[in-house]
């Protein structure tokens, strides 16, 4: 019995071939890429208002008023969608890293795990220095029992805005470096 093409299962070579492990993985960065882009600007933005507007405008407050002002932003500040993304800044752009690398998309890997670590930096400034100042605010507990607001400010203010000028710049650096790899990603796709 002969096989005749108008029979046969047409296997040839303008047929696709299945993509490759490699092309999932780069389509996957470029969303996780845009998804740790938006993320990181987020952070930078909030840790930038507290910089420029926040922290200004309660310094030309008195004492009691600014005590009391941290102490209720740091009570509400502490919910999901801020927790999400806190967090999720962190492991988006390190899975967005990863990806480019097992890609094949090296220079992209390189600025993606940059922003990666600018990030982990700020996590580690808010976890050794910004999070116990917060802490220690709460502690001095309710203002109406606070004796001596001058003192539990002084404890708190010019090293929470030092460390929160740091974060800021920690995020800005991450998110250019984001914008880098994400541009870098769009360049490898065409």
């Amino acid at each position: 019995m002969r096989h005749d093409e108008t029979t046969a299962p047409a296997f040839s070579a303008a047929t696709p071939a299945a993509p490759s492990s490699a092309d999932g993985r780069a389509r996957a960065a470029g969303p996780l890429l845009a998804t740790a882009t938006v993320a990181m600007g987020l952070m930078a933005g909030l840790f930038f208002a507290f910089d420029v507007s926040v922290m200004p405008g309660l310094a030309k407050g008195d004492d009691r008023t600014y005590v009391t002002a941290m102490q209720n932003i740091n009570r509400a500040i502490e919910n999901g969608l801020f927790g999400l993304v806190f967090v999720g800044a962190f492991a988006v752009t390190g899975a967005a890293a990863y990806l480019q690398y097992r890609a094949g998309r090296r220079t992209g890997a390189i600025w993606a795990g940059a922003a990666t670590l600018l990030y982990l930096a700020a996590l580690v400034v808010t976890l050794a220095v910004n999070i116990p100042l917060n802490n220690e605010l709460a502690q001095a507990g309710d203002p109406s029992q606070i004796a001596d607001f001058a003192a539990v400010r002084a404890r708190f203010e010019s090293t929470w805005v030092a460390t929160n000028m740091l974060r800021t710049a920690l995020c800005t650096a991450g998110l250019a470096a984001l914008i880098r790899a994400l541009l870098l990603h769009a360049r490898a796709s065409r």
